[in-house]
């Protein structure tokens, strides 16, 4: 159930994180934006002061030429005014003379053979000065103005508020460091823009450091995540304890329910959900209509139990006053084929009476109709009304204590006793073996084989079977859904037959 909170909440996160990113994309590009236009502005301010520095410069060269001893002291003036470490410069000759300059030493770095070569600004590797030289109009003269890093800062310093910025010159592969930022250079990410000066070889590059992370900013990052996972948590708690839980125990009450109690679940489950206290009220009901049918369907049952017993009762006493009649008649028959036919007539209607009378008695446990005392009472039936000289005739049985259905005991008690009549025919003093076995790996199938020697191939089992037995066996076969299998040499007869597991 989280899960599926979870993935009903997502699209809600994602919108919501999407917004974040878009803040913090949308911040960034302020801030690149805030910076392009620093950088922009203190190239421009560093170019204008160095113009007007070798504006100034380039009129004192010149009026040098005239004789004019107090320029320099004018341009020493203009260059103090804009400079707080004093305006360094000076002014040399193609000799190597100095004309005039500031009074502190000349910085080193610069090679006394490059003052009149080089490019208009230059940066003085391994010193911290930008070096800007002006030649005369006869290019006798030139003048150099050093920069100090603190006069370059003061230039350069933009007007917009950049926190943790880094301004540096690069010329080629010399760069000068003018300021660095308050936090140590590994912390947080940098973000750096470049704008030319004039001259067009020296890039004034500002570089702007994002202040390191912090457990703030990254709560603030993924606050969308956590609040996605929070409103999850939060309807899985309120659909657990609200809905679910009270299901899971309305389920649990349903599922412990047997037919005939009446339902009570609303006593373990506490719930606002009208709803689910007006499912728990159903079940009840329902419980009680079940509860209900279930009485009226027991004493319907026993009432039905007892109307089956009579009639069960009922077929067999009518079967043994047939069977009673018949014996009558046989008695007062004088032909011998007419005794026969009797006792032929009564034996099929005592396997009749056998089978009702052991299916009655199996009644009450609903099992179906035992094959062991089935034919262990057949049997007895048959020896007792066999002719006078087959009395002697042994039937021995081997039986698993297996169970079958009416309509396979029928046909069975009647493939029986024709096949022990014919036995007793053929072979009045022999003997039978009757077994029913379940058959290996099934639950529900059964073998009944019967072995005699009187059954065995001879002319007379022939004319027998061709005269009336074989019609009969056929048909009881089909009953029983089997064929019928005959070994005349070993006396035999096999059929499978479908017992109850």
């Amino acid at each position: 159930m989280f899960l599926i909170l979870t993935l009903a909440l997502l699209p809600l996160g994602l919108i919501a994180l999407i917004a974040s990113l878009q803040a913090i994309r949308t911040a960034d590009l302020e801030k690149e934006a805030l910076l392009r236009v620093a950088v922009t502005q203190s190239a421009r301010k560093l170019t204008a002061d160095l113009q007007s520095d070798r504006t100034a410069l380039q009129l004192t060269i010149n009026s040098l030429g005239a004789a004019d001893t107090l320029i320099c002291d004018r341009l020493d003036l203009f260059l103090k005014s804009n400079d707080p470490e004093g305006g360094l410069y000076y002014i040399y000759d193609r000799a190597g003379r100095r004309i005039c300059g500031s009074d502190r030493a000349e910085p080193e770095g610069l090679d006394r053979r490059e003052r009149f070569s080089g490019p208009h600004a230059q940066i003085l590797g391994g010193t911290p000065y930008l070096v800007s030289r002006v030649k005369s109009r006869d290019n006798q003269l030139v003048g150099l103005i050093y920069y100090s890093r603190v006069h370059l800062e003061s230039v350069a310093d933009p007007a917009t508020a950049l926190q943790n910025r880094q301004l540096s010159l690069r010329q080629g592969d010399r760069q000068l460091i003018i300021s660095r930022p308050r936090v140590s250079p590994g912390d947080g990410r940098t973000t750096s823009l470049s704008a030319r000066l004039e001259p067009p070889d020296i890039l004034l590059t500002m570089t702007v450091r994002d202040p390191p992370a912090t457990v703030a900013r990254t709560l603030s990052l993924f606050l969308p995540l956590v609040m996605w996972f929070a409103a999850a948590a939060i309807g899985w708690f309120v659909v657990n304890r609200l809905l679910i839980r009270p299901l899971v125990l309305l389920r649990r009450a349903v599922a412990s329910y047997h037919p005939g109690e009446v339902l009570e679940p609303m006593q373990r489950v506490r719930t606002p959900a009208q709803e689910i206290v007006a499912l728990g009220e159903t079940f009840r009901e329902i419980s009680e209509d079940v509860a209900t049918h279930e009485a009226e369907m027991a004493e319907s049952l026993e009432t039905q139990r007892k109307l089956t017993r009579e009639v069960h009762h009922r077929v067999k006493n009518n079967l043994q006053i047939i069977a009673s009649l018949i014996n009558l008649h046989a008695r007062s028959a004088h032909d011998p084929e007419a005794v026969e036919a009797y006792a032929s007539i009564q034996r099929r209607v005592d396997a009749l009476s056998v089978v009702h009378r052991n299916h009655f008695a199996e009644l009450e446990e609903n099992r179906g109709v035992g094959v062991r005392p089935l034919i262990s009472e057949l049997s007895a039936s048959l020896r007792g009304t066999a002719p006078t000289q087959a009395r002697r005739f042994g039937i021995q049985i081997d039986s698993d204590d297996l169970h079958i259905s009416q309509d396979v005991a029928v046909p069975v008690a009647f493939l029986v006793t024709e096949l022990v009549e014919l036995a007793m025919r053929l072979d009045p003093q022999g003997r039978m073996h009757i077994s029913v076995q379940l058959q290996p790996g099934s639950a529900d199938r059964g073998l009944l084989h019967i072995h005699s020697p009187g059954l065995r191939a001879s002319e007379d089992l022939a004319g027998h079977m061709e005269d009336r037995y074989g019609r009969v066996l056929t048909g009881l076969s089909r009953q029983l859904r089997a064929p019928l299998e005959q070994d005349g040499d070993a006396g035999s007869f096999a059929i499978a037959i479908n017992v109850l597991p």
